[in-house]
Protein backbone atom coordinates (compact mmCIF):
# COMPACT_ATOMS: atom_id res chain seq x y z
CA UNK A 1 0.00 0.00 0.00
CA UNK A 2 1.38 3.38 -1.01
CA UNK A 3 1.36 6.01 1.71
CA UNK A 4 1.81 9.74 1.42
CA UNK A 5 5.31 9.57 2.93
CA UNK A 6 6.40 7.49 -0.06
CA UNK A 7 5.43 10.12 -2.67
CA UNK A 8 8.10 12.64 -3.55
CA UNK A 9 7.51 15.79 -5.63
CA UNK A 10 9.45 16.38 -8.82
CA UNK A 11 11.94 19.24 -8.92
CA UNK A 12 9.39 21.50 -10.58
CA UNK A 13 6.69 20.40 -8.15
CA UNK A 14 8.94 21.15 -5.20
CA UNK A 15 9.61 24.67 -6.53
CA UNK A 16 5.89 25.31 -6.98
CA UNK A 17 5.07 23.91 -3.55
CA UNK A 18 7.73 26.11 -1.95
CA UNK A 19 6.53 29.19 -3.81
CA UNK A 20 2.86 28.90 -2.83
CA UNK A 21 3.22 29.78 0.91
CA UNK A 22 5.45 32.75 0.07
CA UNK A 23 2.98 34.00 -2.54
CA UNK A 24 0.07 33.62 -0.12
CA UNK A 25 1.92 35.53 2.60
CA UNK A 26 2.78 38.38 0.24
CA UNK A 27 -0.76 38.47 -1.14
CA UNK A 28 -2.19 38.68 2.39
CA UNK A 29 0.16 41.52 3.29
CA UNK A 30 -0.47 43.60 0.17
CA UNK A 31 -4.23 43.04 0.46
CA UNK A 32 -4.17 44.34 4.02
CA UNK A 33 -1.89 47.20 2.95
CA UNK A 34 -4.24 48.19 0.13
CA UNK A 35 -7.17 48.21 2.56
CA UNK A 36 -5.35 50.43 5.05
CA UNK A 37 -4.12 52.82 2.35
CA UNK A 38 -7.61 53.07 0.90
CA UNK A 39 -8.86 54.20 4.29
CA UNK A 40 -5.86 56.45 4.95
CA UNK A 41 -3.44 57.22 2.07
CA UNK A 42 -0.95 58.64 4.59
CA UNK A 43 -0.78 55.43 6.58
CA UNK A 44 2.84 54.41 7.33
CA UNK A 45 2.32 51.12 9.13
CA UNK A 46 1.82 48.91 6.07
CA UNK A 47 3.35 50.56 2.97
CA UNK A 48 2.28 49.34 -0.42
CA UNK A 49 4.44 47.95 -3.20
CA UNK A 50 4.96 51.35 -4.85
CA UNK A 51 6.09 52.90 -1.56
CA UNK A 52 8.54 50.07 -0.91
CA UNK A 53 9.87 50.38 -4.45
CA UNK A 54 10.43 54.12 -3.94
CA UNK A 55 12.26 53.36 -0.69
CA UNK A 56 14.41 50.74 -2.43
CA UNK A 57 15.34 53.25 -5.15
CA UNK A 58 16.06 55.95 -2.57
CA UNK A 59 18.32 53.75 -0.46
CA UNK A 60 19.81 51.58 -3.17
CA UNK A 61 20.24 53.83 -6.19
CA UNK A 62 20.59 57.42 -5.03
CA UNK A 63 23.64 58.99 -3.44
CA UNK A 64 23.05 60.32 0.05
CA UNK A 65 24.01 63.99 0.21
CA UNK A 66 25.27 63.79 3.80
CA UNK A 67 27.64 60.86 3.31
CA UNK A 68 28.23 60.84 -0.44
CA UNK A 69 27.41 57.13 -0.55
CA UNK A 70 24.56 54.90 -1.67
CA UNK A 71 23.35 53.89 1.78
CA UNK A 72 22.02 50.40 1.11
CA UNK A 73 25.25 49.25 -0.51
CA UNK A 74 27.58 50.95 1.98
CA UNK A 75 25.60 49.48 4.88
CA UNK A 76 25.70 46.05 3.25
CA UNK A 77 29.47 46.12 2.77
CA UNK A 78 30.03 47.09 6.40
CA UNK A 79 27.60 44.57 7.90
CA UNK A 80 28.53 41.69 5.63
CA UNK A 81 32.21 42.31 6.34
CA UNK A 82 31.54 42.09 10.06
CA UNK A 83 29.48 38.95 9.65
CA UNK A 84 32.02 37.27 7.38
CA UNK A 85 34.90 38.00 9.76
CA UNK A 86 32.93 36.74 12.76
CA UNK A 87 31.71 33.57 11.07
CA UNK A 88 35.21 32.81 9.81
CA UNK A 89 36.67 33.05 13.32
CA UNK A 90 33.78 31.05 14.82
CA UNK A 91 34.11 28.35 12.15
CA UNK A 92 37.85 28.01 12.74
CA UNK A 93 37.32 27.72 16.49
CA UNK A 94 34.47 25.26 15.97
CA UNK A 95 36.52 23.02 13.72
CA UNK A 96 39.78 23.03 15.70
CA UNK A 97 38.35 22.78 19.21
CA UNK A 98 35.48 20.54 18.15
CA UNK A 99 37.80 17.98 16.60
CA UNK A 100 40.27 18.06 19.50
CA UNK A 101 37.61 17.91 22.21
CA UNK A 102 35.68 15.20 20.44
CA UNK A 103 38.69 13.05 19.54
CA UNK A 104 40.98 13.28 22.57
CA UNK A 105 39.33 11.87 25.72
CA UNK A 106 41.28 14.00 28.22
CA UNK A 107 40.36 17.20 26.38
CA UNK A 108 36.74 16.05 26.18
CA UNK A 109 36.66 15.52 29.94
CA UNK A 110 38.27 18.91 30.61
CA UNK A 111 36.37 21.12 28.18
CA UNK A 112 32.89 19.58 27.81
CA UNK A 113 31.51 21.18 31.01
CA UNK A 114 32.81 24.67 30.25
CA UNK A 115 31.55 24.48 26.66
CA UNK A 116 28.11 23.45 27.90
CA UNK A 117 28.09 26.45 30.26
CA UNK A 118 29.29 28.90 27.60
CA UNK A 119 26.69 27.72 25.11
CA UNK A 120 23.92 28.52 27.61
CA UNK A 121 25.00 32.12 28.31
CA UNK A 122 22.80 34.58 26.34
CA UNK A 123 25.35 36.52 24.25
CA UNK A 124 23.29 39.71 24.31
CA UNK A 125 23.37 39.64 28.11
CA UNK A 126 27.15 40.12 28.05
CA UNK A 127 27.10 42.80 25.35
CA UNK A 128 27.65 45.59 27.90
CA UNK A 129 30.70 43.72 29.20
CA UNK A 130 32.08 43.44 25.66
CA UNK A 131 31.60 47.17 25.10
CA UNK A 132 33.43 47.91 28.36
CA UNK A 133 36.31 45.54 27.61
CA UNK A 134 36.70 46.02 23.85
CA UNK A 135 35.11 49.43 23.37
CA UNK A 136 32.42 50.37 20.86
CA UNK A 137 34.44 49.55 17.75
CA UNK A 138 34.54 46.59 15.42
CA UNK A 139 36.17 44.15 17.85
CA UNK A 140 33.24 44.05 20.27
CA UNK A 141 30.76 43.30 17.48
CA UNK A 142 32.90 40.50 16.07
CA UNK A 143 33.50 39.02 19.53
CA UNK A 144 29.76 39.06 20.27
CA UNK A 145 28.97 36.98 17.19
CA UNK A 146 31.88 34.62 17.86
CA UNK A 147 30.78 34.07 21.47
CA UNK A 148 27.22 33.50 20.31
CA UNK A 149 28.08 30.91 17.66
CA UNK A 150 31.43 29.26 18.42
CA UNK A 151 30.35 27.20 21.48
CA UNK A 152 27.48 25.68 19.51
CA UNK A 153 29.78 24.82 16.61
CA UNK A 154 32.40 23.29 18.93
CA UNK A 155 29.83 21.11 20.70
CA UNK A 156 28.19 20.02 17.46
CA UNK A 157 31.49 19.11 15.79
CA UNK A 158 32.67 17.28 18.92
CA UNK A 159 29.44 15.28 18.97
CA UNK A 160 29.93 14.35 15.32
CA UNK A 161 33.48 13.22 16.06
CA UNK A 162 32.30 10.90 18.82
CA UNK A 163 29.85 9.31 16.38
CA UNK A 164 32.57 8.23 13.94
CA UNK A 165 32.59 4.40 13.97
CA UNK A 166 35.25 3.14 16.33
CA UNK A 167 36.24 0.52 13.76
CA UNK A 168 37.66 3.25 11.52
CA UNK A 169 39.88 4.56 14.30
CA UNK A 170 41.08 1.07 15.21
CA UNK A 171 41.83 0.26 11.57
CA UNK A 172 43.78 3.52 11.14
CA UNK A 173 45.86 2.75 14.23
CA UNK A 174 46.47 -0.79 12.97
CA UNK A 175 47.87 0.67 9.77
CA UNK A 176 50.25 2.80 11.82
CA UNK A 177 48.48 6.18 11.64
CA UNK A 178 49.47 8.76 14.25
CA UNK A 179 46.93 10.88 16.10
CA UNK A 180 47.64 13.77 13.71
CA UNK A 181 47.17 11.57 10.63
CA UNK A 182 43.89 10.21 12.01
CA UNK A 183 42.64 13.74 12.64
CA UNK A 184 43.57 14.95 9.16
CA UNK A 185 42.59 11.90 7.08
CA UNK A 186 39.80 10.25 9.08
CA UNK A 187 38.14 12.77 11.36
CA UNK A 188 38.16 16.11 9.52
CA UNK A 189 36.73 14.81 6.19
CA UNK A 190 33.80 13.27 8.08
CA UNK A 191 32.97 16.30 10.24
CA UNK A 192 33.25 18.97 7.53
CA UNK A 193 29.75 18.30 6.10
CA UNK A 194 28.31 18.58 9.61
CA UNK A 195 30.25 21.79 10.23
CA UNK A 196 28.80 23.37 7.08
CA UNK A 197 25.30 22.31 8.15
CA UNK A 198 25.87 23.77 11.61
CA UNK A 199 27.13 26.98 10.05
CA UNK A 200 23.97 27.20 7.98
CA UNK A 201 21.87 26.77 11.12
CA UNK A 202 23.91 29.49 12.86
CA UNK A 203 23.36 32.14 10.21
CA UNK A 204 20.10 33.35 11.75
CA UNK A 205 21.75 33.80 15.15
CA UNK A 206 24.72 35.50 13.53
CA UNK A 207 22.50 38.08 11.84
CA UNK A 208 20.56 38.58 15.10
CA UNK A 209 23.71 39.35 17.08
CA UNK A 210 25.06 41.57 14.30
CA UNK A 211 21.90 43.66 13.98
CA UNK A 212 21.64 43.98 17.76
CA UNK A 213 25.22 45.17 18.14
CA UNK A 214 24.91 47.63 15.26
CA UNK A 215 21.64 48.98 16.63
CA UNK A 216 23.10 49.67 20.07
CA UNK A 217 26.51 51.08 19.22
CA UNK A 218 27.42 51.81 15.63
CA UNK A 219 27.41 54.56 13.05
CA UNK A 220 27.12 52.29 10.01
CA UNK A 221 25.64 48.99 8.92
CA UNK A 222 22.25 47.53 8.20
CA UNK A 223 21.27 47.30 11.88
CA UNK A 224 22.30 50.88 12.50
CA UNK A 225 20.18 52.08 9.57
CA UNK A 226 17.15 50.08 10.71
CA UNK A 227 17.13 51.62 14.14
CA UNK A 228 17.97 55.06 12.81
CA UNK A 229 14.90 55.26 10.55
CA UNK A 230 12.50 53.67 13.07
CA UNK A 231 12.21 57.01 14.90
CA UNK A 232 10.57 58.38 11.74
CA UNK A 233 8.30 55.33 11.42
CA UNK A 234 9.75 54.81 7.94
CA UNK A 235 8.25 51.36 7.53
CA UNK A 236 8.87 51.41 3.79
CA UNK A 237 12.65 51.65 4.40
CA UNK A 238 12.54 49.21 7.32
CA UNK A 239 10.71 46.55 5.31
CA UNK A 240 13.03 47.11 2.36
CA UNK A 241 16.04 46.51 4.61
CA UNK A 242 14.42 43.47 6.22
CA UNK A 243 13.73 41.99 2.79
CA UNK A 244 17.32 42.73 1.73
CA UNK A 245 18.79 41.10 4.86
CA UNK A 246 16.57 38.07 4.29
CA UNK A 247 17.79 37.83 0.70
CA UNK A 248 21.43 38.07 1.80
CA UNK A 249 20.88 35.35 4.40
CA UNK A 250 19.19 33.13 1.82
CA UNK A 251 22.01 33.58 -0.69
CA UNK A 252 24.61 32.79 1.99
CA UNK A 253 22.69 29.71 3.11
CA UNK A 254 22.32 28.52 -0.47
CA UNK A 255 26.01 29.10 -1.11
CA UNK A 256 26.97 26.97 1.91
CA UNK A 257 24.54 24.29 0.77
CA UNK A 258 26.04 24.16 -2.72
CA UNK A 259 29.54 24.16 -1.25
CA UNK A 260 28.70 21.12 0.84
CA UNK A 261 26.99 19.37 -2.08
CA UNK A 262 30.01 19.98 -4.31
CA UNK A 263 32.73 18.82 -1.94
CA UNK A 264 30.79 16.23 0.06
CA UNK A 265 28.08 14.80 -2.24
CA UNK A 266 27.97 11.59 -0.21
CA UNK A 267 26.74 13.51 2.85
CA UNK A 268 24.27 15.84 1.11
CA UNK A 269 21.88 13.56 -0.76
CA UNK A 270 18.74 14.57 1.15
CA UNK A 271 19.52 18.16 2.13
CA UNK A 272 16.93 20.92 2.16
Amino acid sequence: MRRIINYHPSRGGAIVAGTIPIALMLAAYFAASAERLAANPRDKLMPGLSQMWDAAVLMGAKVDLATGQILLWSDTVVSFGRLLASMSVATTIGLVLGVLVGFIPHLRAAFSPILAILSLIPPLAILPILFIVFGLGEVSKVVLIVIGIAPFLVRDVALQVTQIPREQIVKAQTLGASTWHMIVHVVVPQVMPRLLDSLRLSLGAGWLFLISAEAIASDSGLGYRLFLVRRYMAMDIILTYVAWITLLAFITDYGLKRLGAYYYPWANQNQT
